[in-house]
């Protein structure tokens, strides 16, 4: 038997046996998980918090390094 018909057996044999491990399937936007929507709005405005506080520090040093306060 030639190496690449022994091949394509091998490929065709692999494909009946495996089987995808990702299986898509549509969202049910009827009932959101509300946890993930939770957690998703509170790191963004922790993360917002974040950055309002450090500009704030920033522009507080800037005007005391340039003697404007």
């Amino acid at each position: 038997m030639p190496v690449a018909r022994l091949l394509l057996r091998t490929s065709t044999i692999n494909k009946m046996v495996s089987r995808n491990a990702f299986t898509s399937s549509k969202p049910d936007h009827s009932k959101p998980n509300m946890l993930r929507v939770g957690l998703a709005f509170g790191s963004t405005a922790f993360l917002w918090g974040l950055l309002v506080k450090q500009h704030s520090t920033d522009v507080r040093e800037y005007k005391i390094r340039n003697g404007l306060e």
